[in-house]
């Protein structure tokens, strides 16, 4: 009977019998995925790559525990109104099809809005409507399709995963049989001669033999896997020359003992798999201990206001919330923990966490959840556990929010691993081609040193060691990434644009003074109730100068981005903001930033802001502009337009009275001509502007109103130093070509003595992990060199 694989998973189908549309099937299981794809338009999911499905399993009642509330509720990650959203562990991912299909899951059921997949993580990231939807329904239709998920409560409960420890029993067993196969080896190493050897010596290759197997069906096993997966979606992965290495030296010492013309290399093939295993183990660690550097990028300053039982207000570290706190969220700000509303009106918008915009509101007593940002004013909430940063710091990064913006140097990596495989394997052929005609005795040697020495590994960990650690020392001096491709973006701007007020502006230092009339004692507890709601860098200065005033809850609060705020509370109404919003219509132009007042619609005069730079201001842009165009661009009259000039380099553009979305609108053209813009701004007003640019980054004055828009959060003491970080990512990128050069260098030697068989196997095979640890040390070393020119 001829071979027949099943179309969906590969598995044999030649007994089964089973066909639809003219093609095999191993079982029912797979037959109906098939179907239930083509029903569904996502047969395109088999073009991605041949027979990438797994057979689904019988999972009759399995998960019936999931229609439990009380154990649901555990597994959710948000859960307001009818919207779920839940992470699973998919341990089937492994390839292009995998992606493609779990993230168009909305494909086979309607009620999920996204799902999005973390490789890496082997994760996917479901929101859907739980009112239409049950969770048991949405893992039975992932069992269904192939994708069974893991399910532990144990490790929901306690936030940690089920730790992979193969590795660990994989190279223990590579080191075990090395060290008895290189004993057994001995005796003819040391030429031992008489009746003892010719006694002794088949057992001893036997024995020699019965250690490799293991070393290679099971302790070498993810080279294959990777290697075959690799080459049936048509790619050569950088496994593909080493698994070919490694059968090389297995079938020709198999044969050669079977046939006793020699001892083999069984030696050359366990020392071979161990050093690998012993590099691969290193990475892994390295990486992990990247990772849990990384995580303190979590601690950016989010500053948030705690109230005391006294009443009192004071502004804290996010990170030092505890259970049981009361908090102050004002407009625009986001609500770091899990909470109960205690006073004010919520509504909130949940796009941080959900990627949807649509608001909803909440009534005292009701949960909010972390993530979620206040669009309603100003109010106060109850902590019910402390904050999980690494949670917000997820949300910052989620891909929702990610604009497709080049990863050049990534791409750069793939490309050189891949053209370097092909090269690999070319340079191998000819190698021993040339061997098998000179001295045959030297051809297997030439050929397995050269598939070893020749792996592009060091070249792979280049970009993601270096910027990996960057981020890291960038997280340290207060200069916090969403993710290591803003260092490259970073590196390629040219333009630099900024805001005003809030951005370039100290406003904890601003001088104010009132002119107009009288403010009467009930208007003057309104204006600073509706202040308090507020997170402009202008009211949260202007609020903090007033006196203290009886704490109200608004009737009605909003704030007009760019504009100004407006709120009533009984029969008052105030509006604070420019000339024009509160309706004032003024000839004479203002030589400085001012905020008008009105009540009841009555004008009642205007508070004047005398700025304060930041420090270092003018020294930063004179360095500035010798590499990059600048322009400040405000949504304030042009009475500074005088001091600016005097103060910054010539030719600095200065455009005033620009809305939100003309700032957006100006970058938009500068983009078009070609430039690379980055944009600095307070995070508030500017959202568009952030995310429009190729990197955007936010001025933190410890306040709480960043926004996904942003690629980076900088702590406003270290603007002045904001030329170095960006020097910094320009040097980082000339450390991961450093390295390059270095791994091309190595390999090039590494290649002659491999190619004129000077090199055996075993040795190539310490080389290699030698090589990836000389890059690791490299990068490491360098970017803490730059580091600590760092301040």
């Amino acid at each position: 009977m001829k071979h027949k694989t099943c179309f969906h998973c590969g598995l044999d189908a030649s007994k089964s019998g089973i066909t639809f549309d003219d093609k095999p099937f191993c079982c029912n299981g797979c037959k109906t995925v098939y179907e239930i794809f083509s029903i569904n338009d996502l047969s395109c999911y088999y073009d991605l790559q041949a027979a990438p499905g797994a057979t689904p399993k019988e999972i009759e009642g399995k998960y019936d525990f999931l229609n439990n509330d009380a154990i649901a509720e555990k597994l959710f990650e948000f859960k307001d109104g009818d919207v779920r959203i839940i992470t699973l562990y998919i341990p089937h991912i492994h390839c292009s099809s995998c992606i493609w299909i779990l993230e168009n899951l909305n494909k086979l059921l309607p009620n999920v809005s996204s799902s999005l997949v973390n490789f890496g993580e082997k994760t996917v990231r479901i929101t859907y409507n739980g009112n239409k939807l049950s969770l048991k329904s949405l893992v039975d239709l992932l069992c269904r399709i192939g994708y069974e998920p893991y399910i532990s409560l144990e490790n929901y409960e306690s936030g940690k995963k089920k730790i992979d420890r193969s590795i660990i029993y994989k190279l223990g067993l590579a080191g075990f049989a090395f060290g008895y196969v290189m004993f057994l080896s001995f005796p003819e190493y040391l030429q031992v001669e008489g009746i003892w050897l010719e006694k002794y010596k088949h057992v001893f290759r036997w024995l020699m033999f019965t250690f490799s197997v293991p070393v290679v069906f099971y302790a070498a096993q993810d080279y294959f896997i990777s290697a075959y997966k690799g080459l049936r979606s048509k790619l050569l992965n950088i496994d593909v020359p080493i698994a070919l290495g490694i059968s090389v030296l297995f079938i020709r010492s198999t044969a050669e003992i079977t046939l006793d013309i020699g001892t083999g290399f069984f030696d050359s093939l366990t020392g071979l798999v161990f050093f690998l295993l012993l590099g691969k183990y290193f990475q892994q660690k390295t990486y992990a201990f990247l990772s849990f550097e990384r995580d303190y990028k979590s601690y950016f300053p989010i500053g948030i206001t705690k109230i005391s039982t006294n009443g009192e207000e004071s502004s804290i570290q996010v990170y030092d919330i505890e259970k049981g706190d009361r908090l102050l969220i004002r407009n625009e700000e986001l609500i770091p923990v899990d909470c109960i509303l205690m006073t004010g009106r919520a509504r909130i918008d949940y796009s941080f966490v959900t990627g949807e915009s649509e608001t909803v509101s909440k009534k005292s007593g009701d949960k909010l959840f972390a993530g979620g940002k206040q669009l309603n004013g100003v109010i106060e909430v109850e902590v019910l556990k402390s904050v999980e940063q690494s949670y917000l710091t997820q949300l910052w990064s989620n891909d929702v929010f990610k604009i497709n913006k080049e990863n050049a140097f990534t791409t750069l990596t793939n490309k050189i691993s891949k053209h370097f495989t092909i090269a690999v394997l070319l340079i191998a052929a000819m190698a021993t081609s040339f061997w098998l005609v000179y001295d045959a005795s030297k051809a297997l040697n030439v050929f397995t040193a050269v598939l070893i020495i020749a792996c592009p590994c060091a070249i792979a960990l280049s970009a993601p060691f270096t910027l990996g650690n960057l981020l890291r020392i960038l997280g340290k001096k207060k200069f916090y990434l969403k993710n290591a491709s803003v260092i490259e973006q970073l590196a390629k701007i040219n333009t630099i644009i900024f805001d005003k007020t809030g951005t370039i502006t100290a406003n904890k230092s601003s001088k104010i003074t009132y002119e107009g009339e009288r403010l009467s004692k009930e208007e003057e507890e309104l204006l600073k109730n509706t202040l308090r709601g507020s997170n402009h860098p202008l009211s949260r200065a202007l609020y903090s100068m007033l006196d203290e005033h009886k704490i109200v809850t608004l009737n009605d609060y909003k704030e007009h981005l760019g504009k100004g705020i407006e709120a009533t509370f009984n029969t008052h109404k105030i509006k604070v903001g420019s000339a024009t919003f509160v309706g004032h219509d003024t000839l004479q132009a203002s030589t400085n930033t001012a905020v008008h007042i009105s009540t009841n619609n009555n004008y009642k005069g205007k508070f004047t802001f005398y700025n304060d730079y930041r420090k270092g201001l003018s020294k930063l842009f004179k360095t500035l502009k010798q590499d990059y165009d600048l322009a400040i661009i405000s949504g304030d009259n042009d009475g500074e337009k005088d001091n600016l000039t005097k103060l910054l380099p010539t030719k600095t553009k200065l455009l005033f009275n620009q809305k939100p979305d003309d700032k957006l609108e100006y970058i938009k053209y500068h983009q078009s001509e070609g430039a690379k813009v980055l944009m600095v701004g307070d995070g508030l007003n500017d959202a568009g502007a952030l995310a429009q640019s190729d990197v955007g980054i936010a001025i933190s004055e410890n306040v709480n109103v960043f926004s996904p828009a942003c690629d980076a959060i900088l702590d406003a003491s270290k603007f002045n130093h904001l030329y170095n970080y960006i020097k910094a990512s320009k040097s980082a990128i000339k450390i991961i070509k450093w390295s390059f050069v270095l791994s091309f260098f190595y390999n090039i030697i590494g290649l002659y003595f491999a190619v004129t068989g000077q090199l055996a196997p075993v040795i190539a095979a310490i080389l290699m992990p030698l090589s990836s640890i000389s890059i690791v040390v490299f990068t490491t070393i360098a970017t803490n060199l730059l580091g600590r020119k760092l301040t």
